[in-house]
């Protein structure tokens, strides 16, 4: 009884040994995701956006500010001290002030504010299309740059059992050193590349880290479906319609026509604000001058004889007319910006409609039979070594390829607002 206690305690150590290994901490550090799982991620949990919200609700707080009207002013005296009064604390008097805003001011402000509201909505959704396109970007790079990666990875491992029996081989005489030499070269010019190719991948998904706010030891494997990168999708929407949604949802453009009419608006402000607000008071004393108890009313306002906000209206005229040019000069980008992205789509979608779909597949069984003979010796070193590059340099152009094919319709996604494609 005493040892079957003894082995169930040692299974139980041993599995929580297992359990508690780096390579299955390693394995719960790896976090796979979807483009549509990490665009939700991103939304939930990136602090740029969180922060940035922050001023949506900061201009609709002006909104409120802006509806308030002006508190009243109230004062009151009370005598302490006289020569011709015997009892000078008798004397008491009060009087309340309201100001009354003119020519619409307070309306004028309500509305400026209003659009403010909407300039600070613009900018968080053009925000969020920004880091959108930067997501979406960098999680298909990383996920093709580490199907480059394995291909490295496959190449220096045979390498590496190639290096292992020409060393054997060469120890016996049997061949030469130049041939281990050349092996070794090719071998080490791979590890170089491939020490590069790794820098680019961890530079691009710590970014990819901190817009889904991952932690920084975790690591991200993008899942993406084969047929991703699909041939001719550009036909299925018309240029016009790009170029028509780009006019109706880039909030960029949005937000510049929303500053032409802050600036109207700011304009008709300051010409109000020429107008000069009343302040209307009521006044009581005690032991007044004209008789007791005295309640009168006032009136009061400002004469405009200096100071009619010059400076301020001319400031807003200018302001009015910089922004229209902004908004033309934002219009001829956007329509620059969907022209020369679409041209760069159509030509990817050309030079990916022009490869063999059965190229890559049939390339990889002809490496594995290239190996295949060159462990028979029925074909040289340099044979071999030619074969493995060309094969290597191909699989890269494929991967960067299909790479600047999404890429490239992502872009178009960007330039126009609207998800038109790899949905």
């Amino acid at each position: 009884m005493f040892q079957q206690i003894v082995r169930i305690f040692l299974l139980l150590q041993t599995g929580i040994a297992v359990f508690a290994s780096p390579a299955n901490a390693q394995a719960n550090d790896t976090l796979k995701l979807t483009i549509k799982q990490a665009e939700d991620r991103f939304l939930q949990n990136n602090l740029q956006l969180m922060a940035q919200h922050y001023n949506i609700d900061i201009a609709s707080a002006q909104v409120i500010t802006a509806r308030l009207f002006p508190n009243p002013d109230f004062s009151i005296n009370n005598g302490i001290a006289g020569t011709d009064e015997p009892n000078p604390t008798a004397e008491q008097s009060a009087g309340i002030l309201q100001l009354i805003t003119t020519a619409g001011k307070r309306n004028k402000n309500i509305k400026l504010a209003q659009i403010g509201v909407e300039q600070a909505k613009y900018q968080f959704f053009d925000l969020v299309r920004t880091l959108k396109f930067t997501l979406r970007s960098d999680f298909f790079t990383v996920y093709y740059q580490r199907q480059s990666a394995r291909i490295y990875n496959e190449e220096i491992g045979s390498l590496d059992k190639t290096l292992t029996a020409y060393k054997q081989q060469y120890t016996k005489g049997n061949i030469a050193e130049k041939e281990l030499l050349r092996i070794q070269a090719q071998l080490y010019s791979l590890h170089v590349e491939y020490n590069s190719l790794l820098t680019g991948i961890d530079t691009i998904e710590s970014q990819l880290k901190l817009l889904l706010r991952v932690p920084a030891r975790a690591i991200i494997d993008p899942q993406v479906t084969d047929d991703i990168a699909r041939k001719e999708v550009l036909t299925s929407v018309p240029y016009q319609r790009l170029l028509d949604s780009a006019y109706i949802n880039r909030f960029d453009l949005k937000y510049s026509k929303a500053t032409v009419d802050y600036n109207n608006m700011n304009l008709e402000l300051q010409k109000a604000t020429a107008v000069p607000d009343v302040s209307v008071s009521l006044n009581f004393d005690k032991l007044g001058s004209y008789g007791h108890n005295f309640l009168s009313a006032g009136l009061s306002l400002p004469l405009p004889l200096f100071n009619r906000n010059q400076g301020n209206i001319k400031q807003a005229r200018f302001q009015v007319d910089q922004s229209k040019l902004q908004l033309q000069n934002q219009q001829y980008q956007v329509e620059s910006d969907v022209s020369t992205y679409y041209k760069i789509a159509r030509r990817q979608e050309e030079v990916y409609s022009g490869f063999d779909p059965k190229f890559k597949q049939d390339f990889t069984h002809l490496i594995g039979e290239v190996y295949k003979n060159f462990e028979k010796r029925n074909i040289s070193m340099l044979e071999f070594l030619d074969f493995y590059d060309t094969y290597k340099t191909n699989t890269l152009l494929m991967n960067n390829l299909l790479l600047n094919s999404v890429t490239s319709l992502e872009q178009l996604n960007y330039v126009t607002g609207t998800a038109f494609f790899n949905q």
